[in-house]
């Protein structure tokens, strides 16, 4: 039998596969990667054995337990769980503080179905203070550049060919900007702490002790950066880098229009993708109405319009480039000088694509 586990370490390097005996409403709220919710108790079992807890002591909290979970019921889950760890040899259980939970879970699993499963002591309470600890200690003593320039120069496209980088981005499932939700919904706020906490972990164990990542603000979509990394954002030294008007709209078109509504038809299937992905289109230009003001709003509504009846009658997407260039000049590119006149001093190298991955690799 392979022990119970206090090495997080070795469980978040290795990806080792656990299985979360919390209720669903805990889970959802956050979880780790390479994990599957097989719950002892249901939300509402939970709920009832809470309330007994409560009112009348662990005695009775456990008894009630046992008589909700039973016969059948008790049966599907211990099939489920063996079925998990037979799958999973290399893997383990948890509950919330490695507890009656999973000591109970892993006590069903040897009785009746004769398997000796692991759990990880602390449970999910000791995994996520150690993720935690893990983000706070890379920001102490790790150094970190930002990739910084324009909308649509490519900073993603850097991010994603230096192995010492940090992807908020793609932890995040969102662009960044006001056009960058995806199809696919972002991570819950603490499973993208813990992805993120998880891929510095990585990244340090294989000897990186700097990191590079875009100049992101706080928020990117509905995840926000983790306090003391953002704090340390607003000072550290930042790369810019340069491209094209040309190539810029090119990219932009590419990315938030063909590839961003390919997402949507893979997601939701041809009859109703590009009719979402249409709608998110402008639901984007209106999130940002009251920056644009009004006329300019409308304006670039009409050209959106006219590229999206297009799009979906011909499948060509040349259109798109009119509302494109007229946020670049008028909207995005004014912003995004304003931003690096007032980070002008942290600014220690610029360059087209190439320049900078070529300095950024041998910084």
């Amino acid at each position: 039998m392979r022990p119970d586990t206090a090495d997080y370490r070795e469980i978040f390097l290795n990806d080792r596969p656990m299985m979360d005996a919390r209720a669903p409403v805990e889970f959802v709220k956050g979880a780790f990667p390479h994990t599957v919710n097989l719950p002892l108790m249901s939300d509402i079992e939970r709920q009832k054995v809470g309330t007994r807890y409560k009112e009348h002591g662990q005695h009775a909290a456990i008894e009630l337990g046992h008589q909700l979970v039973c016969g059948e019921v008790k049966a599907e889950r211990i099939e489920a769980w063996a079925a998990f760890a037979r799958a999973n040899p290399d893997g383990y259980l948890y509950c919330f503080r490695g507890g009656l939970r999973s000591q109970l879970v892993q006590q069903w699993l040897k009785n009746e179905a004769g398997i000796d499963y692991p759990r990880v002591i602390g449970g999910y309470k000791a995994m996520r203070t150690f993720l935690l600890e893990t983000t706070l200690d890379a920001v102490a003593r790790c150094d970190f550049v930002l990739v910084g320039g324009l909308t649509g120069t490519g900073k993603t496209e850097v991010i994603a060919q230096l192995a010492n980088s940090l992807d908020l981005e793609g932890h995040a499932n969102h662009r960044g900007s006001s056009f960058g939700k995806r199809a696919t919904p972002q991570p819950a706020q603490i499973d993208f702490e813990n992805a993120l906490a998880i891929d510095m972990l990585k990244k340090r164990a294989a000897g990186h002790q700097q990191f590079v990542l875009e100049d992101e603000g706080r928020i990117v979509g509905s995840c926000s950066v983790p306090l003391e990394l953002y704090h340390g954002m607003q000072e550290y030294p930042l790369v810019w880098l340069d491209d094209s008007f040309e190539d810029r709209v090119e990219r932009i078109l590419r990315d938030y229009v063909v590839d961003l509504c390919a997402e949507f038809i893979a997601t939701h299937g041809t009859e109703h993708g590009f009719a979402r992905f249409a709608e998110r289109m402008r639901q984007s230009l209106d999130n940002i109405v009251r920056r644009l003001g009004g006329e300019r709003h409308q304006r670039m509504a009409e050209l959106m319009d006219q590229a999206l009846a297009e799009q979906e009658s011909s499948g060509q997407v040349d259109l798109h480039r009119g509302w494109i260039e007229g946020l670049l000049r008028e909207y995005y590119d004014p912003m995004y000088a304003y931003q690096r006149e007032s980070k002008a001093s942290r600014i220690e190298f610029a360059g087209e694509q190439a320049a900078v991955l070529e300095y950024l690799r041998q910084r």
